[in-house]
């Protein structure tokens, strides 16, 4: 835990509490949680906490997608080759598989084009267009890739080569696209009304139109990749997360079941926990390591028996991510230990020697979210170097790299995330200039990450019902956090234990009620708990199953000692 925060406690909304919970027959608090969340009405709160398939969005509402829908009827229909190109990620492959299988089952037998997550990097390669008429191509549809490929898009055209982009990241520049079609949400005339579909929330709506169904069967991959890419969980994704996350649990695909059952998830209630944290890191890890065809492989699989093998070498990809991205950990802390003044810099910039470029991003995440800092990390290789960033919030980090652009040979990305290719020789001088751009925008407190709490309660406000209302927000992420409460000056009652898996466990009394706490990974805490007077708890209220008996528990999130 970070030594000092900004306890943030959203202000009570009196009215519109009353409001909703009169009308929803809710408890005020899940309706404050409701309000904290963006909800203005009861209307709102409803399809919050009951959201249907129904709701999905209409994928015509797409304006360029009746034109999709006939390029492709049109080479099914000639008989011509068509080709998938898609992004290494989660995101990206499931909506590669989703379209292959969608396109197969219209009779098209789509190739698809992999970049290589090192060797190639993302979007468009170079040599696509090149590569494409080679193969006899005639129509490529990109999948979580697209938007900002101008000068490849442009040049498949130009080779007589129909392009639909199937996309959701934002448009860099105000340069139409050559493309035959563009599908994404993020476009200034996409005409849909949600903004925020993950890559493969955009070709399950191809997929949708293409086969003039829900392929609600399809929403396990969808929910998949939406969560994995870590897009808010609100609106349409919401729907896709709720629904798809019932479906991943009992899966029939043979891949997933496979990836699941390696992952060693005994539960059969797959969450987006468990997606984001388990299942999401290996689908990844063989891009990271190897080539992501092998997670490909996985998700199209038909045969449990193959789905297995697969499964078992991306556990191994897995295990040496992990080591890697455990040895660089290390070595970047050793660096910032020895080379980082924190009082002059406020973004870290760390290089090393031949760092393998697939996981630099997870690292930099790592070390900005224990730090505080924007922080790249850049892999020493050549004269041209490979590094990755991730920031916080008060910095723009691509806005800031743009400003940075005439030491960089190429970079990308967006406010939180980055990469990038710098010389070697530069390396210094990037340091120092994004640290001044940095000593300009940041203050001190910018530098403190915020806990951001739903409401202040007394422990005499917690009881089963609560527990069992907040589960009604799940699935939990962006833009939708687990609930997070506060409760000032409690008093440690009895003796504090620290279970396996460094778990702290104790209960807490305020004089007047009684309640268990407990803390993974929290056992450094014990002493700390001892010696203190009383400790204000931010927590979440959950329901403890031990026994077959059902209390509440109040699992932490911080602790503040007096």
């Amino acid at each position: 835990m970070h030594p000092h925060k900004i306890l943030k406690v959203s202000a009570p909304q009196a009215h519109l509490q009353d409001l909703i919970s009169g009308e929803l027959g809710i408890s005020r608090i899940l309706a404050q949680i409701l309000i904290n969340r963006g909800i203005k009405s009861p209307q709102e709160a409803e399809g919050f906490l009951h959201p249907k398939l129904a709701d999905l969005g209409d994928p015509f509402s797409f304006l360029h997608m009746s034109r999709a829908i006939k390029l492709i009827h049109n080479a099914r229909e000639s008989k011509e080759k068509v080709m998938v190109f898609s992004d290494y990620d989660v995101d990206g492959l499931t909506a590669l598989a989703l379209l292959k299988d969608a396109l197969a089952k219209i009779g098209i037998q789509a190739e698809h084009y992999l970049p290589h997550r090192i060797k190639e990097g993302y979007g468009l390669t170079k040599d696509i267009a090149q590569l494409a008429k080679k193969r006899g191509i005639k129509l490529l549809i990109t999948a979580d890739c697209g938007t900002n490929s101008h000068i490849q898009i442009k040049e498949l055209r130009q080779r007589g080569i129909e392009v639909i982009v199937t996309d959701h990241h934002e448009p860099s520049t105000k340069e139409p696209s050559s493309a035959s079609s563009i599908i994404n949400p993020k476009t200034k005339d996409s005409g849909y009304p949600f903004r925020d579909l993950a890559g493969v929330g955009v070709a399950y709506k191809l997929a949708q139109a293409l086969s003039g169904k829900d392929l609600a069967e399809d929403l396990d991959l969808v929910a998949l990749g939406t969560i994995a890419d870590v897009v808010p969980l609100t609106g349409e994704n919401r729907i896709i997360a709720k629904f798809g996350l019932e479906r991943l649990s009992r899966t029939s695909r043979p891949g997933l079941q496979a990836l699941i059952k390696s992952s060693r998830l005994k539960t059969r209630n797959i969450n987006s926990t468990f997606v984001s944290f388990i299942i999401g890191p290996r689908l990844n890890a063989s891009g990271r390591m190897d080539t992501a065809e092998t997670s490909l492989l996985l998700l199209l699989s038909k045969d449990l028996k193959d789905a297995q093998e697969l499964a078992g070498i991306i556990e191994g990809h897995n295990r040496l991510r992990q080591k890697v991205e455990g040895k660089i950990m290390e070595e970047a802390l050793a660096l910032i230990a020895e080379d980082v003044n924190f009082k002059e810099q406020k973004v870290i910039v760390l290089a090393g020697e031949d760092w393998h470029q697939g996981v630099l991003g997870i690292v930099a995440s790592k070390l900005a979210d224990r730090f505080y800092r924007p922080t790249i990390l850049i892999s020493k290789t050549g004269q041209l170097c490979k590094g990755s960033g991730r920031s916080i919030n008060n910095f723009h980090l691509f806005q800031a790299l743009l400003e940075c652009a005439g030491l960089l040979d190429n970079f990308g990305g967006h406010a939180h995330a980055a990469g990038l290719t710098v010389a070697r020789d530069n390396i210094a001088l990037l340091k120092e200039r994004i640290n001044d751009l940095a000593d300009k925008r940041l203050l001190l407190e910018d530098l403190l990450p915020v806990l951001n709490v739903d409401m202040e309660l007394g422990l005499g406000d917690i009881d089963m019902s609560l527990a069992e209302e907040l589960e009604l927000l799940e699935p939990f992420g962006t833009a939708n956090p687990e609930a997070q409460f506060f409760t000032r000056n409690l008093k440690l009652k009895g003796e504090a234990q620290v279970l396996g898996r460094d778990t702290l466990k104790f209960w807490v009394s305020d004089g007047q009620f009684t309640c268990p706490v407990i803390g993974f990974g929290k056992g450094i805490l014990k002493e700390s708990l001892l010696q203190a007077g009383s400790i204000d708890l931010v927590y979440t209220p959950k329901i403890d199953h031990w026994l077959e008996e059902s209390s509440v528990i109040l699992e932490i999130k911080d602790i503040f000692f007096r």
